[in-house]
């Protein structure tokens, strides 16, 4: 969050960070217009920032700090200059461009506190409202770039949050595992017979290959809601949802037979890409 840039600058920065972290959603920026592309790469840039906080720290309380940092920033109280973060910079000017509500930001940087410790997560319901607060937020704001927020919008943003951040808490479950942090519900684990030391020994058990399971039909579920009610949306706003379809895509991936839940799973750049862009040319997404 240092060095000053220039608005071309920092704008490259947003971009590079997220093809960098997050590809699926820098790939799915590219269907979008110029200046709506550049608000969402800021939105996602700092996304990146605030998720990643617990990567770069080796203490909690240095992760407080970054995320206070930010918190301050949205506040109009930011400690050191802003205008040296180029994420910040970009993401001021999206929220001044499309009006973007600061509180859910704040929200989002809120739920990511979770991260910085290794309580697990204790129930479903738990994780639905993380994920309510740290992935549907993204789908919601993304839509208000792209046009409009509505609650017709922000039912259908929870859906997908949910189906994305299924495919999240799956995907990372090797590198989660490896630092005893659990994602996992605790509650689910117990329905099935399985605990979380059993998570951190890193080796796939038929109890917890049905904790996986269970996640992905319920993750599975919220995907076919979403389908089935994004038609109904304005065109302009859909787009904003591409990310699901490659979400959708991992969770085939993740229900397969042999699947290694504590491998990390290389995907293919090239299969996001096609994937992104045969969901765009579909009419679901289609704006």
């Amino acid at each position: 969050m240092s060095g000053e840039a220039t608005g071309g600058d920092a704008a490259a920065f947003c971009a590079a960070e997220v093809r960098l972290h997050d590809f699926p959603r820098y790939a799915s920026t590219l269907f979008v217009t110029p200046p709506q592309r550049r608000a969402l790469l800021a939105l996602y840039a700092f996304n990146v920032e605030v998720a990643r906080v617990r990567e770069h720290i080796r203490q909690p309380l240095a992760g407080e700090i970054r995320l206070q940092w930010w918190s301050d920033m949205l506040e109009g109280g930011g400690h050191g200059y802003v205008e040296g973060s180029p994420v910040a910079a970009e993401l001021l000017a999206a929220i001044k461009a499309y009006d973007l509500p600061v509180a859910r930001l704040l929200c989002l940087i809120e739920e990511h506190q979770f991260d910085l410790y290794n309580d697990p997560m204790p129930t479903r319901e738990a994780l639905a409202s993380y994920l309510d607060g740290s992935v549907a937020v993204l789908f919601a704001l993304a839509a208000k770039i792209l046009g409009s927020l509505s609650p017709e919008i922000e039912h259908v943003a929870r859906h997908a949050g949910q189906v994305a951040g299924a495919a999240d808490v799956i995907a990372t479950l090797p590198m989660d595992a490896a630092r005893r942090q659990l994602f996992l519900p605790v509650e689910l684990l117990a329905a099935h017979g399985a605990n979380s030391e059993e998570v951190f020994a890193g080796v796939a058990t038929p109890k917890l290959r049905a904790v996986l399971d269970q996640l992905i039909d319920e993750a599975t579920a919220h995907y076919n809601a979403t389908l089935k009610e994004l038609s109904g949306l304005p065109g302009a706003v859909r787009p904003a949802f591409l990310p699901l379809a490659w979400a959708g895509r991992r969770l085939d991936v993740a229900r397969r037979p042999g699947y290694d839940m504590f491998a990390v799973q290389q995907a293919s750049r090239l299969r996001l890409l096609w994937t992104l862009w045969r969901a765009s040319r579909s009419r679901i997404y289609r704006g």
